[in-house]
């Protein structure tokens, strides 16, 4: 099938996909581009001109592309899903070295020994191991150690060893503490209690970042407005009032949500979902504020009152249609839409 174009200059640009020309010089290091536009990239690596900033955190990229995908560090948008599991990743690369998790394809081997790696990088790591050069500086996440029996308990992340084994699930672990960590899933066991309520955790990092309800401490700056906040999730929230970002879309109508909470609650208006029951009656509601304004219904609490004439409401959306006919306006609802037949009141 041929391909159209409405001006020959871009007909000219295209051939050249076919023909393999590459006209643009960079004068700099003398390497050629297809396109003019790729060259004007390119010479960014040769000025360090980097004109693309975030609004976030001030970081500047020297290609537009590359701050889009910066932003998704603050945003937590991840549009890129795994067709096997769902998981959403912020970065194409990222799925790609997830996938392998499905495949089992492990095209990475050592050439000393044979053992096989799904990452290149964990391949080269293992390498060390024949050479018997062990850094004392991590290779992959920069961890610095004293002695020469850590970095060998360090490594195991990297080269996919496992030698820590549930004897419950099978499930396998690098780490000593982290089976331990693990193992208090099945026994439900909570050792870390909180000092000021007594609410237990099977993790002391979940119990420091529950200490700040009490605390109030807020550790985490938003840049743009200076606000703080307790925790590092809500601020991630809330960079998006800055952004304007609606990363997360409802695949049924189309319609943009900020946050992926707003869109679960929004999807159940397509799926007819009611997870709030009523315990008087057992009737379901959509969404929580339904079932708290239902709920008067059963205790016979009337907390809005007319200061008018002191007759009281269930419902503050009552009250307002109440207080019209002290406004002279009489409210009759239609079957189908609402008319207000104005009316002359005795003065």
């Amino acid at each position: 099938m041929w391909e159209i174009f409405y001006q020959s200059s871009n007909l000219f640009n295209h051939m050249r996909t076919h023909t393999g020309d590459t006209p643009f010089l960079c004068s700099e290091c003398g390497k050629y581009f297809t396109f003019r536009s790729d060259l004007l990239r390119h010479l960014k690596s040769h000025t360090g001109e980097k004109p693309f900033s975030c609004p976030v955190c001030g970081k500047c990229f020297s290609l537009r592309s590359n701050l889009e995908t910066h932003r998704r560090s603050h945003t937590g948008e991840k549009p890129y899903p795994c067709l096997e599991c769902g998981k959403c990743f912020r970065f194409r690369s990222e799925l790609g070295r997830h996938q392998v998790t499905h495949t089992g394809e492990k095209p990475f081997s050592c050439s000393e020994c044979g053992k096989t790696f799904s990452q290149s990088s964990n391949l080269v790591t293992h390498k060390k191991t024949h050479t018997g050069d062990i850094p004392l500086l991590g290779s992959e996440c920069v961890n610095s150690f004293h002695g020469h029996s850590h970095p060998s308990t360090h490594q195991r992340p990297h080269t996919e060893e496992k030698p820590f084994l549930c004897s419950v699930c099978g499930k396998c672990f690098s780490i000593s503490s982290d089976l331990e960590s693990h193992k208090r899933t099945h026994t439900g066991e909570k050792p870390f209690s909180c000092s000021e309520c007594g609410k237990c955790f099977s993790e002391s990092a979940n119990l420091e970042t529950h200490k700040r309800t009490h605390t109030k401490e807020k550790p985490f700056l938003c840049s743009e407005c200076g606000k703080h906040f307790s925790f590092r999730s809500v601020l991630m929230r809330h960079l998006q009032s800055h952004t304007g970002e609606k990363p997360f879309s409802c695949p049924v109508c189309g319609k943009c949500f900020s946050l992926r909470s707003n869109l679960e609650t929004h999807r159940r208006a397509h799926t007819g979902e009611k997870p709030y029951p009523c315990s008087e009656c057992g009737k379901c509601f959509i969404f929580k504020s339904e079932l708290a304004r239902h709920q008067v219904t059963h205790t016979g609490e009337k907390p809005f009152s007319c200061s008018e004439c002191g007759k009281s409401f269930s419902q503050s959306s009552a009250l307002v249609t109440h207080k019209k006919t002290h406004r002279g306006v009489l409210p009759f609802l239609g079957s189908k839409h609402q008319q207000y037949i104005f009316m002359l009141l005795p003065s």
